[in-house]
C-alpha cells in the first residue's frame, strides 16, 4: 500500500513514518503540506520521494492508495473529503472534525464510496489497553462501577503553537486529549457515555483556550467515569484506574504513544501483575487499519468510534461553558 501523507508533521516523522514502512510493501509516497518549503524539507529529511502543497497533485496518483491525515483539525474535513472522492483508503487523525456534524459527514462519505476511514486513536492499539480490556470483558472484576482516567502531560514547546492558542484551528486540550480519554473509556467499558458535567481553565499555558479539564462522565450501566486532562502538569505521571464489584485495575504509565507501562490487577486473592504485550502501538493500528481495507478485520478504531469520542469532547467543553450537566449529542450515527 502506497500512501499520501497529509501534513509534514511530527507525529508523521516520529510514528507514522516508521508504521506504515513496516507494513509488507508499505511506503510513503507523498507528502502535502501547508507550507512547500516545509513538505519539500520533511520529504528530503525522511526519503519521500515527492511533496507539494496542491492535495488534488497527489491524490491524483493512481498509484497511491491509501491517505493518513495529520493536519490541524480544522483542515481534516475538506481534506478527508477530498481523498474519499479520489477513492482513497483514509486513516485521519483526531479529533476527526471541528463538529460531530462534520464529523460524521466524513463516515457517511466514505460509506457511500466505499473506502475504508478510520481514526488514528493509537491507545486502544497498546497491550496494556487491550490487556484491561480483556480483564473486563472476562469479569475478572466483576460489573465496572467506575474508572478514572489521569492524563494530565506537560506539551512539550515543539508541540505547542496552535495547540495552545488558536481555537479556530481546534486548539486546547479537549479536542487535543478529552477525545483520546473518551474513546479509552468507550474501548474498555464497551458504553457510550451518555451524560457530562465538567470544568476547564487556563492554568499558565493556554493563550485563548483551556489547558486544564477534568469532568464526570455518567455510563448506561451506570458506571461512573472520571478524566483529568492538561499540559500543564510536568511530574504527574498518566493512568487508569477501573473498579468493580470483585476487583480494580491499576494502569500506571499507559496514556503514552510508547509501548510502556504497568498494570495490576487486585481481587480477593490478592495483587498480581499482567502480562502485557510491547508491540509498537502504531505498526498495530497500521496493521489493523490493513485488515479493515482487505476485508479480513477491522480498524482499530473505526469512523463511528471517531464520531463518538468527539461528541464526548464536545459534550465536556458544554459543559464547562455552560456549567450545567450536558447530554453527549452522538448525531446520526447514535
Amino acid at each position: 500500500m502506497r500512501w499520501v501523507f497529509v501534513g509534514a508533521s511530527t507525529i508523521a516523522s516520529q510514528y507514522m513514518l516508521g508504521a506504515v514502512r513496516a507494513q509488507k510493501g508499505g511506503d510513503v509516497a507523498w507528502v502535502v503540506s501547508g507550507s512547500a518549503q516545509h513538505g519539500a524539507d520533511w520529504a528530503s529529511a525522511h526519503n519521500v520521494p515527492k511533496s507539494t502543497s496542491d492535495l488534488a497533485e497527489a491524490l491524483a496518483d493512481e498509484s497511491c492508495d491509501a491517505v493518513y491525515i495529520s493536519s490541524t483539525n480544522e483542515k481534516h474535513l475538506p481534506q478527508a473529503m477530498a481523498a474519499i472522492a479520489a477513492g482513497k483508503h483514509v486513516l485521519c487523525e483526531k479529533p476527526l472534525a471541528m463538529s460531530v456534524a462534520d464529523a460524521a459527514d466524513m463516515v457517511k462519505a466514505a460509506e457511500t464510496a466505499g473506502v475504508t476511514f478510520a481514526t488514528n486513536h493509537h491507545l486502544r492499539c497498546s497491550g496494556t489497553h487491550r490487556a484491561m480490556q480483556a480483564l473486563i470483558a472476562e469479569g475478572k472484576i466483576g460489573k465496572a462501577l467506575s474508572l478514572r482516567i489521569f492524563h494530565a502531560v506537560h506539551l512539550p514547546p515543539h508541540l505547542q503553537g496552535w495547540r495552545i492558542n488558536d481555537a479556530t484551528a481546534g486548539g486546547g486540550v479537549i479536542p487535543d486529549i478529552t477525545v483520546h480519554d473518551a474513546d479509552v473509556a468507550r474501548f474498555l467499558l464497551g458504553e457510550d457515555p451518555q451524560r457530562v458535567v465538567a470544568q476547564m481553565a487556563a492554568s499558565g499555558m493556554g493563550e485563548g483556550v483551556e489547558d486544564s479539564a477534568m469532568s464526570v462522565w455518567t455510563m448506561p450501566s451506570g458506571a461512573m467515569v472520571m478524566s483529568h486532562e492538561s499540559f500543564t502538569h510536568p511530574f504527574a505521571g498518566s493512568g487508569l484506574e477501573v473498579h468493580g464489584t470483585e476487583g480494580s485495575i491499576f494502569a500506571k504509565d499507559v496514556m503514552t504513544q510508547e509501548p510502556v507501562g504497568d498494570v495490576e490487577l487486585v481481587t480477593a486473592a490478592g495483587r498480581a501483575a499482567v502480562e502485557v504485550s510491547r508491540h509498537n502501538l502504531y505498526e498495530q493500528g497500521l496493521a489493523d487499519f490493513y485488515s479493515a481495507v482487505a476485508g479480513t478485520g477491522g480498524a482499530a478504531a473505526d469512523g463511528q468510534d471517531g464520531v463518538k469520542s468527539l461528541a464526548v469532547a464536545m459534550a465536556v467543553r458544554d459543559a464547562a461553558q455552560t456549567g450545567q450537566a450536558v447530554d453527549v449529542d452522538y448525531g446520526d450515527l447514535a
